[in-house]
């Protein structure tokens, strides 16, 4: 016969097990807190990665493969010339403050991005778009003024997403979309949370609680993972903790890669900067190896222009400029700053700014470049260096995809002006076939080599650590986005 105090033990770890495999809460580290929550009206990757595919969805997604797949459009059509596509739209959407998705919706979203007064940090993506119109609650019409190979894949990004007339002059404190998590509140300083909301048009989330909590000090982001104060960090920012995470069996860590191409950003516009020879100078004077190893514990693949190594019509251009100190030296000299140049260099909170920082302001010291490092912000940077150009060096990781266009546009914070690159970039815009694309691509990346835009440094890694009971967590980000909606416990 059973005894009681065996029913009574089978009992209680029956219950245990499953109050473990019903968990349904999660609490997500990122290192970098947004400055407001409108992916549709900032550049910071920060919105993105918390409101992305989450709280927001466009008329199409990019998965954790990269490819397009439907959202919000359930389907579409192409026409023959390549300028007409029609968009069949869900039914039964509804945003979380109640009103319903429809046609009206969509045209209200992409005509307000295109818009002369647009506030949309990459109007570049709807400059194709001659007229949007809707066919019916459920139908959209949208006409190009021209092919656009990538069109597809540019409604994908975060700065697309379907926002509501009703909403979106408020969604930058109070965010309302269509995603299976709704927003709950903004705690600043310390975290967003989300909740799972019960109408969502699609498939449930396993997770019903999501917190994003805020940790820009890599000691503390490790600390967090290891006490259990944070169940993943996506990219933790603390690369020499990965070996004792990997050490630990309570973990999964997965090295992946980004679209994020870590750049010294440097000011084209201002003297002794706008000197192709200045910049060659410093592409000369950078190790990358050294930077990579001593900011980034090894962890990230140099480049030598801005385009990601996994790419397909990639170009290993690293052996533009070797490391080559005594050239930096005579190109400085034959600028004319033989007896050195002193500039500064803003740093944004990321370790992998403010570490490379130190290694490269001591690689430059050594070829006669003194540079004064200033810490900044988040906020600060995106005032300072990106909006109003006032800086002369900083490094930043520009993680949108393929996103090398920026370099020819007129007001962007570089300052760069190549009528031959941007002549690339036009063709390139009206050009769908992938092979001419590719040759494109690798034509853009050869100009921005030889004109030593930036100092180009590394591809960032994505150092993924989390709780290993989770799945569902993305190894790689080919969209900047922390896509929780196919995460969940397992035992």
């Amino acid at each position: 016969m059973i005894s009681r105090i065996a029913l009574a033990t089978t009992a209680a770890l029956a219950l245990t097990a499953a109050a473990h495999a019903q968990r349904t809460d999660l609490t997500l580290g990122m290192v970098l807190e947004p400055p407001h929550l409108d992916p549709t009206a900032g550049a910071a990757a920060a919105i993105d990665e918390v409101l992305y595919a989450n709280v927001f969805e466009g008329l199409t997604r990019i998965g954790h493969d990269g490819a397009v797949h439907p959202a919000l459009a359930q389907s579409w059509t192409i026409s023959d010339n390549g300028l007409d596509y029609t968009f069949t739209l869900r039914q039964g959407v509804q945003f979380h403050d109640g009103t319903t998705f429809e046609a009206s919706d969509v045209v209200f979203t992409l005509d307000r991005a295109r818009a002369e007064d647009s506030t949309n940090a990459q109007t570049a993506l709807f400059a194709p778009i001659e007229t949007v119109e809707a066919l019916d609650d459920l139908t959209v019409r949208v006409t190009l003024s021209r092919p656009a190979g990538d069109f597809l894949y540019n409604l994908g990004w975060g700065d697309a997403v379907i926002v509501a007339p009703e909403s979106a002059d408020t969604n930058k404190e109070n965010p309302v979309g269509t995603g299976p998590f709704r927003f709950v509140n903004w705690q600043k300083g310390a975290a967003v949370n989300l909740a799972r909301t019960d109408a969502y048009w699609g498939e449930a989330p396993a997770l019903e609680t999501v917190q994003i909590r805020f940790i820009p000090d890599p000691a503390a982001a490790s600390a967090a993972l290891l006490a259990g104060d944070v169940h993943a960090f996506p990219n933790l920012p603390a690369p020499e903790s990965l070996p004792q995470f990997q050490a630990d069996p309570r973990f999964e860590v997965a090295v992946g890669s980004t679209e994020g191409e870590t750049v010294l950003s440097t000011n084209n516009q201002r003297p002794p900067f706008d000197d192709i020879r200045v910049r060659r100078a410093i592409a000369h004077a950078i190790d990358r190896q050294a930077i990579i190893d001593g900011a980034m514990f090894g962890f990230g693949t140099p480049i030598g222009s801005h385009f990601a190594p996994h790419h397909p019509a990639y170009v290993d251009l690293t052996d533009t400029y070797r490391h080559d100190p005594d050239m930096a030296r005579a190109l400085l000299a034959e600028a004319g700053f033989a007896d050195g140049i002193s500039a500064t260099l803003k740093l944004p909170p990321p370790s992998y700014a403010r570490r490379s920082g130190e290694v490269i302001a001591a690689q430059l010291r050594a070829v006669g470049i003194d540079l004064q490092i200033i810490p900044v912000e988040w906020a600060q940077w995106l005032e300072q260096v990106f909006t109003n150009a006032d800086y002369d060096l900083s490094i930043v990781s520009h993680t949108e995809p393929n996103d090398i266009g920026i370099y020819a546009r007129e007001d962007y914070y570089f300052g760069y002006d190549n009528a031959e690159f941007d002549a690339v970039i036009d063709q390139l815009s009206v050009t769908a076939e992938e092979a001419d694309r590719y040759a494109l691509f690798r034509k853009a990346q050869e100009i921005l080599a030889r004109d030593a835009v930036n100092g180009f440094l590394f591809q960032l890694p994505k150092n993924g650590v989390w709780d290993a009971r989770l799945e569902g967590l993305w190894e790689n980000s080919p969209v900047q986005a922390n896509d929780v909606t196919k995460v969940r416990w397992v035992e």
